[in-house]
């Protein structure tokens, strides 16, 4: 399977320690180079992508993606011209509007709720509460109460 994935997931996992998530549940991603470059702005996060052999960086073809900058930030239209340019099978992508313009080219995305509640499908974690709560708690993640009210009654929790 290939994936491809924005900076907030990664980013996100970091923060609340379950980045071995992502290889657990995709094996190897691949990142774009301004996803890279967003990611390495913090010290850490770019110690840890730099050791990693399951994180690919690839760069975009600059003339694919002219369209998107002027709706989506660098990393997020990266990642959706990688995603066309190799014919990945998932793009891992949290902001509303980069989501729906992938959706709307066909492309299937899954952010890091979708991910959590896989992880705990797949017994990879105990609990999505508490990576939930952990996200917003260290993350500064934001969820509409209903929507996390609606993700636990779907997990059982």
């Amino acid at each position: 399977m290939i994936v491809i994935s924005d900076t907030s997931v990664i980013s996100n996992l970091l923060q609340i320690q379950q980045i071995n998530l992502l290889p657990q549940l995709y094996g190897k991603i691949i990142i774009p180079t301004a996803v890279y470059e967003e990611l390495s702005f913090i010290p850490k996060q770019k110690i840890f992508i730099d050791a990693q052999d399951w994180i690919s960086i690839v760069a975009a073809s600059e003339n694919k993606m002219p369209d998107l900058l002027d709706y989506l930030d660098k990393g997020e239209a990266e990642a959706i011209t990688i995603y066309k340019e190799i014919k990945a099978d998932l793009l891992l992508i949290d902001e509303l509007r980069g989501r729906t313009i992938a959706r709307n080219m066909g492309i299937p995305v899954i952010g890091i709720l979708g991910m959590i509640i896989r992880a705990k499908e797949f017994d990879l974690i105990k609990s999505v509460k508490d990576l939930v709560d952990a996200l917003i708690s260290t993350a500064n993640f934001r969820i509409h109460p209903k929507l996390y009210k609606q993700i636990l009654t779907q997990v059982n929790e």
